[in-house]
Formats: C-alpha cells, structure tokens, sequence
C-alpha cells in the first residue's frame, strides 16, 4: 500500500522540501516501505577540513526515511535518530538507502545506510517516526 505511485510522482511531492532538493538531494527509488536517495557531493558540502559535513550526510539520510516513511504513512516525522558517523567519503557521490525494520499502529522504526560510489560505509542511522 504505497501513498506515491511512482517515483516521479514522491520526487513532485519532495519538491516542497526545499533544503534537501536545494542541495542536490534526489529521490532515486521509492518502494513499500524502502527508498534510495542520493545526491553528488559538491564544495556546498563541505566543512572547512575539505571533509563532507555531518550535516549533510544527516539530511541525506533524513530524506531518504521521509521518503520511505511517507510512502506508506502520510504524515511521518522522525521523533528520534541514532547516528553512527562511520568513515569519512573520498567519493563523489553519496547514497543513502532506507528500510522500514518495525511498523507500529503510531510509530515506526527505519534503518538507513549511507554508502558513497567507492563503497565505503559512511553512516548508519535508526529513525524513530511518529505518525502524524
């Protein structure tokens, strides 16, 4: 049972979010419950050790669990997050892929994984979602 009936039609939606797709951050693939997001990594990125800021990989992730989450909840808002910042990217390009671990009548739990295009796990993330 998915809100979106495809990816076009989650990525018209995100459009709103502005933050995120104004820094380069696209939905790639949407499912039930799962979504692939991914954004290239430019100097608007960076911190000033020439390193990709938390912050970044973060949203990264964040839109990747509002993706995921409001395909199969509307209205899903994160209400707690763990971070795990694993390796830093040499990369140019970073993926963040979420999936729906527990779903619950006014919660819901997502796991997301942050991998750039050499391979190299850069983040892991469990999202607590309040259902709105």
């Amino acid at each position: 049972m998915s809100t979106f009936q495809s990816v076009e039609e989650a990525q018209e939606y995100f459009r709103g979010d502005h933050f995120a797709t104004d820094n380069g951050m696209r939905i790639e693939e949407i499912g039930d419950g799962t979504s692939v997001c991914s954004m290239e990594i430019s100097e608007r990125h960076r911190n000033a050790n020439h390193r990709v800021m938390g912050g970044a990989i973060f949203t990264l992730a964040d839109f990747a669990f509002a993706a995921a989450s409001n395909n199969v909840h509307v209205q899903t808002v994160a209400q707690q997050v763990s971070v795990n910042f694993l390796s830093g990217s040499r990369g140019t390009r970073l993926t963040a892929r979420a999936k729906c671990r527990r779903d619950g009548r006014k919660t819901a739990v997502y796991n997301v994984d942050v991998t750039d295009d050499l391979g190299c796990d850069i983040a892991e993330l469990v999202f607590t979602g309040f259902k709105l």
